[in-house]
């Protein structure tokens, strides 16, 4: 593994979800940054491995509190919390790349933002590169998760993820 990637084993859904907590205290650690040049998350993984789990985990800790819902029909839920924006995609739906051209959601990729986008393989070359990229995957017990930095924000959210220990199953 190199220094730019972590893979993590996660017992369950609870454990995802605290994983989904933890990088959200990684991105607001790292808001002044995110404030000047925003953030891409990238999630893969098949369905059912947990990135809508992971999501809405992040997006209850950053103060979110009404309902977080999956954008798989609606393929984007906006939310707002302390001047930053959140925006949570989901292109599973896109049968081509040019759909996220189409959409006109390159304008949600911006300083200030963070955008949250399951199926990120699916938008093509025209989706900015992803701070960081977690891959999903579920196991016989559990899931695995393969977290990659791919910018100075990424690196820096991935060495405070470093410190995170998955709570035993049923412990989260």
């Amino acid at each position: 593994m190199s220094e730019s990637s972590l893979s993590l084993t996660l017992a369950d859904e609870a454990a995802t979800a605290t994983l989904g907590t933890a990088l959200a205290d990684a991105l607001l650690c790292q808001r002044e940054a995110i404030a000047s040049s925003g953030a891409m998350i990238g999630l893969t993984g098949d369905l059912g491995s947990g990135k809508t789990t992971l999501a809405r985990a992040l997006l209850r800790r950053v103060g979110v509190t009404g309902p977080v819902k999956s954008p798989t029909f609606a393929l984007l839920e906006p939310y707002e919390v302390s001047r930053l924006h959140f925006y949570h995609f989901d292109f599973y739906r896109f049968q081509n790349p040019r759909e996220f051209l189409e959409a006109g959601f390159s304008e949600y990729f911006r300083p200030g933002a963070i955008c949250l986008v399951e199926w990120p393989e699916r938008a093509g070359k025209d989706l900015p590169p992803a701070d960081l990229t977690i891959c999903l995957r579920a196991l016989p017990a559990g899931r695995c998760a393969t977290i990659g930095a791919n910018t100075e924000i990424g690196e820096r959210c991935l060495n405070h993820l470093r410190t995170f220990r998955s709570p035993a199953r049923g412990d989260a």
